[in-house]
């Protein structure tokens, strides 16, 4: 059985015009490359990029921070709730085959690092500039087709190519 790419979206339930664009470009994008997009299942940079993946007949899962299911975004396919808030970047960053962030805050910031600290490829769109090996990209199509190169060259996914 042949298992999906998990790439997760990343960044601030506050998010700018422009930051909610190139989310949902991310999460059509991903969809469209038949992979799964995992994501905080919150509002903002999640829901933009959560909608674009739904629109394109994705999944998407929404590891969220609370007690209930009822609090993903609508675009969520697969809630899972951890009753972890802040904890549960761990396990997005964790899940995810590659990460990619959008704008973003503290959380956003914790996600990267934990993803690069497990050697998995981080990519970012105007967020945070000086994360050691953090790959920043200019557009939607780049950070997507950067990631599946990645994570479709690699036979451990442990291990950072």
């Amino acid at each position: 059985m042949r298992q999906k790419k998990m790439i997760a979206v990343i960044g601030a339930g506050e998010v700018s015009a422009a930051g909610k664009d190139l989310a949902y470009q991310v999460g059509r994008l991903i969809a469209e490359n038949d992979a799964v997009l995992v994501c905080g299942g919150l509002g903002g940079v999640m829901e933009a990029s959560s909608r674009g993946c739904f629109d394109a007949g994705g999944d998407v899962i929404g590891v969220l921070p609370g007690s209930s299911a009822a609090n993903a975004n609508p675009y969520v396919t697969l809630p899972i709730v951890t009753n972890m808030g802040h904890a549960r970047n761990i396990i997005i960053a964790h899940t995810a085959d590659a990460l990619i962030a959008i704008e973003g805050e503290y959380g956003t910031l914790s996600e990267m690092a934990i993803g690069l600290k497990l050697g998995k490829m981080v990519v970012h769109l105007n967020s945070w500039q000086a994360l050691g090996d953090a790959v920043a990209v200019n557009t939607p199509e780049e950070a997507v087709d950067l990631v599946m190169q990645a994570i479709g060259r690699r036979t451990d996914p442990d291990v950072r190519r």
